[in-house]
Order: C-alpha cells, then sequence, then structure tokens
C-alpha cells in the first residue's frame, strides 16, 4: 500500500496496516503493533507511551483488570 505523510513504515517487511488485516486484529491491537513498530523511526518514547495508552483499556474492558 502507498504510505501518507512520512516513511516510518517503509523499511518494515510488513506493513503494519496488513499484518493488522490479515490478522483480523481489534482497535487495541491494531494500535499497539501500529506505535510499537514505529516507535525507532518517529515518534520514540512516546509512541511506547501510546502502546501503553492502549494496552490499559484493553486490560479493562477485555479482561476485567485495572491496570
Amino acid at each position: 500500500g502507498t504510505q501518507v505523510g512520512g516513511d516510518h513504515y517503509k523499511k518494515l517487511a510488513i506493513q503494519p496496516i496488513e499484518f493488522i488485516h490479515k490478522n483480523s486484529l481489534d482497535f487495541f491491537q491494531g494500535n499497539i503493533v501500529k506505535y510499537a513498530a514505529r516507535h525507532k523511526d518517529k515518534n520514540g518514547a512516546a509512541d511506547l507511551r501510546k502502546v501503553i495508552h492502549y494496552a490499559q483499556p484493553a486490560l479493562e474492558l477485555q479482561y476485567g483488570e485495572k491496570p
């Protein structure tokens, strides 16, 4: 696929959007994959904080655990 805005996914063997789609990942999983895949090439620690941000509601909504 064509990436709009930046080249932070270009060197990945599998684009996050393809991986997310082919594995039928939910919203939380998709965002976790996206931010984990790009953190070294885009927003660094901020993207890893986003991984945590999406993991916390997933823990609560999907497993009933308060992070």
